[in-house]
């Protein structure tokens, strides 16, 4: 897949045009069209063997024209034309906080500056500071950029920071001087990982609330101290920053620190039109320079004739155009989930009892879990027997009676290389529901992987695919399969896919989700627990659905019980084609002989 390659190439060419200050609008053209490569689940080339460029959002004739180019030729005319025009190395010294085109051009022209390296050494030795416009502030500036950008090459993966961002904000909420207090930036937008914390806050005392901050037992070290404006290196290895804004500026500066730079590129040039001028201070008039927005994201949008756009979202992925139009969908959020699809117990290699997780689930208000321990063949996560899946359901009948939840009995089942379940098809049968996975032989081609989870999907037990891609962020990338082929599959077959939201896997990714839906998939979204603490997971993948623009309809665990039971009794009677992948004919369906029926003890509504 060239997609990656494509994306480089087209957002240099944003930066070049920004070092020549040429028009905002085509510089946003052409980020616009690498932020959706880069999301393209589908090999590029595929697409434009279909000739369906244009219909990639973002993509209009002329990158078509110029992916096209590329596809054939290896390069774009008009890259290799920007990049003899202007020095060598000025893209790669944009990327540095604090340095912008003009800046970038001055370096070079002033000091032959072409590289991070050089700027760093520049900086140190004083030499910078004596350039127009510059001095040991930007100096200092420069250098704490360039330790930035060096931390965020290793980004951390968002459940392993939000945790702690939480924690800060919390503190800080809880001081008399703060009035109010937000996370911003990628963290904000729910991004699968995360470089840095922002923060920001109105106070009274902004600089009691900069003390408070910079000794909270979560720093590691202070990098800066200032009256308004704060940064520190946590324990767990990223870098917090804490701005305390103006009252009046707080909702505009909000906005702008959430991003993404793409979406508040697609507002300025809204703005422009309008004859305003928008950035973190507010909305203003050109004419006038009288402010008439700030104070909240609400004014901000509404200042722009917009409602009020959801931070996953912000990602000039169309969100503009719909909300122009009062068509933005209504995203999932954790209050739609009635249950959780898939979980682990003692059984196999959970922690925790089946009745410790349904007393840990019912008080999160849930109405039905799912037990889905592992299947025989998985020894090394302690697979269940057919006999102690047997037990297993006898005992988790009797937990559903006892705490007062739903408990419907499963198996997350491996699916063998060669695409066959790890039960016999009589013993499926007699689950609520089953999950067809995928842990070993990772190294398969993508055509053998594909056709091993084809077939997995194929057979009429299979309610759901879990972690389809099986990746493990900051770890493991995921093994080779076409998700298009899944998804259309799952079309065609009735089965449904999974958002996992364990923080290591988010599995499905965002733009992974965003085609299943529009493709008229379900999805569930399970958190995969092995401890009673873990099925708190389900905010990260509740963050993932809403940045692949799901909807409560699209999931199926916002289904209320009967509506479930209804759902899966019609994926199992749903059947499969006659034939199987490579011709074998499928078995007819006999009458489902039941395990245990699931507890449907009275509740309370919730």
């Amino acid at each position: 897949m060239q997609n990656a390659a494509l994306a480089r190439v087209f957002s240099e060419i944003a930066d070049m045009l920004e070092i020549k200050e040429e028009s905002i609008f085509r510089i946003s053209a052409y980020r616009r069209a690498a932020r959706a490569l880069d999301a393209l689940s589908e090999d590029v080339a595929a697409v434009a063997a279909r000739g369906e460029l244009t219909e990639i959002p973002g993509v209009g004739a002329s990158t078509a024209q110029k992916i096209e180019e590329f596809l054939t030729t290896g390069t774009i005319g008009y890259y290799e034309e920007l990049r003899a025009s202007l020095p060598a190395g000025l893209t790669r010294l944009m990327t540095v906080p604090e340095v912008g085109p003009k800046t970038a051009l001055l370096l070079h022209e002033r000091l032959g500056i072409a590289s991070i390296e050089e700027l760093e050494e520049a900086c140190r030795a004083g030499r910078v500071r004596a350039l127009p416009r510059m001095g040991a502030k930007t100096e200092e500036n420069i250098l704490r950029g360039i330790e930035q950008m060096r931390r965020r090459a290793e980004r951390l993966p968002l459940g392993q920071v939000l945790p702690h961002a939480k924690a800060i904000e919390q503190a800080l909420r809880a001081l008399p001087e703060v009035k109010a207090v937000s996370l911003a930036g990628s963290l904000r937008r729910m991004r699968e990982t995360i470089g840095d914390i922002d923060l920001l806050a109105t106070a009274r005392r902004p600089e009691k609330v900069m003390e408070v901050f910079t000794t909270l037992p979560q720093v590691r070290r202070v990098l800066a101290r200032g009256p308004t404006k704060s940064s520190v290196v946590l324990e767990v290895g990223v870098q917090a920053d804490l701005r305390v804004v103006d009252p009046k500026s707080f909702g505009a500066a909000l906005q702008y620190f959430t991003g993404s730079k793409e979406h508040n590129v697609k507002l300025r040039e809204k703005a422009v039109r309008r004859g305003l001028k928008i950035n973190e201070y507010g909305v203003f008039r050109v004419k006038d320079e009288r402010r008439v927005a700030g104070g909240s994201e609400e004014e901000v949008y509404a200042a722009l004739d917009l409602p009020w756009i959801p931070p996953e979202i912000r990602e000039d992925q169309g969100e503009v155009e719909l909300a122009e139009r009062g068509a933005l969908p209504r995203l999932i959020a954790l209050g739609d989930i009635r249950g959780d699809l898939q979980m682990h117990t003692r059984w196999s290699d959970g922690s925790d009892s089946a009745e410790q997780m349904a007393k840990a689930a019912k008080a999160l208000g849930y109405q039905y879990i799912a037990i889905t321990d592992h299947s025989q063949s998985l020894k090394f996560a302690g697979g269940v027997t057919i006999e102690e899946l047997r037990a297993h359901a006898r005992e988790v009948k009797r937990v559903g009676e006892r705490v007062g939840i739903a408990v419907l009995i499963g198996t997350e089942c491996e699916v063998a290389p060669d695409g066959r379940l790890d039960y016999p098809d009589e013993v499926l049968a007699e689950l609520d529901i089953v999950l067809a996975a995928v842990h070993s032989h990772f190294r398969m081609s993508e055509e053998e992987m594909t056709r091993r989870l084809v077939r997995a999907m194929e057979s009429p037990h299979v309610h759901l695919v879990a972690h389809p891609t099986g990746r493990l962020l900051s770890q493991r990338e995921s093994y080779a399969v076409n998700v298009e082929t899944l998804i259309e599959t799952a079309r065609r077959t009735g089965t449904a896919l999974e958002i996992n939201a364990g923080p290591e896997r988010l599995d499905l990714r965002d733009s992974q989700a965003r085609l299943a839906r529009e493709r008229g998939v379900r999805l569930a979204i399970n958190t995969d627990a092995h401890t009673r603490d873990e099925l708190r997971y389900m905010e990260f993948g509740i963050g993932t659905a809403r940045r692949g623009w799901v909807q409560p309809a699209d999931v199926l665990n916002s289904l209320p019980l009967e509506a479930l039971r209804v759902a899966l009794r019609k994926r199992a009677g749903a059947g499969a084609p006659q034939d199987g992948p490579a011709g074998r004919p499928r078995r007819s369906r006999k009458p489902r002989p039941r395990i245990a029926a699931a507890s449907t003890a009275r509740r309370k509504r919730r």
